[in-house]
């Protein structure tokens, strides 16, 4: 069921009560005609997309964290990317952490409020028979201290996967990144088809899947609104949402944080707009692109939050997002 959006996002109350679970969400036509609301006009939006996400998910915030499992050294191009070895940023390199350590960065995460815990490697996928054991342990290990085990490995065979599922995987991540109109200038070492059949083939296993992007590259309000149907399309469970910051030493090192407040708030509306069943989790990038105004991401139609720091760069204290969520009347929770 696809519903059209009356004229300035007017009747809220009304249109929410058809985008709530089991809706298709908006059209292509309408997602494109918010790119026409400027500035404080977003604003209009929020009451729709708040009530959608409470008829979603409730007062409930799911926090997620992640541990930079194996750093730097991918032979990948990403403009932004501070790992990519096609740049020089003096990031930190290590191999793959042993699966102890990785227990124990999801203990400490699960202690933040976090019910969920990503391992996160760097290159393009992971081949090495050593590498997927001890992945395998370390999803064995994390599952039974009471947080849901989440992988985000690039691009790794069938196989694979079983051998985690068997381990106890819930959830598969890998972003887009961006549409496939845009990703030429992003990316030039793989092609686009095939973060699509990552995806895509991980949720033929049955797990739920995991991906979204960056926003603030440089693309058009269309070639979210592209992406965004693509991920429609997929069926993922969580759109993760990340915004630029520029990391020295990168190509995007000259461009400013990537998005302003308000066009961020207005990319999160639309998300929640075209996929009103999706979890919708705001990551890295949070503190420089929306600075005083991430508490608004609720307003907006997120149900979720990425807590601690990201792969690189350091994320704020979760006492404080902690403390932003108690203070909107909202509380940590499984989704």
């Amino acid at each position: 069921m696809v519903i059209p959006l009356p004229p300035f996002i007017s009747r809220f109350h009304d249109l929410a009560a058809n985008l709530v679970p089991g809706s298709d969400g908006i059209a292509r036509e309408v997602a494109l005609a918010l790119g026409k609301i400027k500035g404080r006009d977003a604003f209009s939006l929020l009451p729709l997309t708040s009530l959608m996400r409470r008829n979603l998910s409730g007062n409930k915030v799911m926090l997620c964290s992640i541990v930079n499992a194996k750093s730097g050294l991918c032979s990948e191009d990403c403009a932004f990317c501070a790992q990519s070895s096609a740049h020089k940023t003096g990031v930190k390199t290590h191999p793959l952490l042993p699966a102890e350590e990785l227990i124990e960065a999801a203990k400490s995460a699960r202690e933040n409020g976090a019910s969920e815990f990503s391992i996160v490697t760097s290159g393009k996928g992971i081949t090495a028979a050593h590498e997927i054991d001890q992945v395998a342990r370390a999803i064995e290990g994390i599952r039974k201290i009471g947080i849901n085990p989440c992988v985000s490995p690039g691009m790794v065979s069938p196989e694979t996967l079983d051998k985690w599922i068997d381990a106890g995987l819930s959830r598969y991540h890998h972003n887009l990144e961006t549409s496939r109109s845009f990703f030429p200038q992003i990316c030039t070492t793989h092609d686009y088809e095939e973060d699509v059949q990552a995806v895509r083939a991980a949720g033929e296993k049955g797990i739920k899947t995991c991906s979204g992007g960056i926003f603030g590259l440089g693309e058009s309000f269309e070639e979210r609104v592209e992406l965004a149907l693509l991920l429609r399309d997929l069926e993922v469970a969580s759109i993760p949402v990340n915004f630029l910051n520029p990391i020295p030493g990168t190509p995007m090192a000259k461009k400013a944080p990537g998005i302003v407040p308000l066009e961020a708030l207005l990319t999160i509306a639309m998300l929640r707009l075209v996929s009103p069943r999706a979890r919708i989790i705001i990551c890295g990038g949070r503190e420089v692109n929306l600075r005083d105004l991430q508490a608004l991401v609720f307003e907006a139609g997120a149900n979720g939050l990425m807590i601690g720091n990201y792969l690189t760069t350091s994320g704020r204290d979760p006492k404080e997002d902690l403390q932003m969520i108690e203070d909107l009347g909202m509380e940590p929770g499984a989704l």
